[in-house]
């Protein structure tokens, strides 16, 4: 069993850098089986996929974010990294760490998330 564990700041100041982990645990962040994802959730919205890791550490960032995010990996922690600068109050946000099966397409495994709020 795949299990994921967000973490980060909670609060961070407009224009301020987010730096967000996700612990993976139960399996290889190097597997062929997953590409590790960040999505989020803004308030009353629904869930926007941010980026994706996949097993060769190649990685794909939505568009509309590319300017000012980054998603990385450490894998001998088997850690997943997500780094978003020039924050706005409309990132604010739940934020999710997901498992992607790379045969069946689906989110297979979801952290908890974890909340960032964005305000001065």
């Amino acid at each position: 069993q795949v299990q994921l564990q967000e973490s980060g700041p909670g609060l961070v100041k407009p224009s301020q850098t987010l730096s967000l982990t996700c612990t993976v645990s139960g399996g290889s962040i190097t597997t062929s089986y997953y590409a590790w994802s960040w999505i989020r959730q803004p308030p009353g919205k629904g869930l926007e996929l941010m980026g994706v890791i996949a097993y060769d550490g190649s990685t794909y960032v939505s568009p509309s974010l590319k300017s000012r995010t980054s998603i990385s990996r450490d894998n001998a922690k088997n850690t997943v990294y997500l780094q978003m600068n020039s924050l706005k109050p409309e990132d604010t946000a739940v934020y999710y760490c997901a498992a992607r099966s790379t045969i069946r397409r689906i989110y297979n495994y979801w952290g908890q998330g974890t909340q960032v709020t964005v305000s001065s």
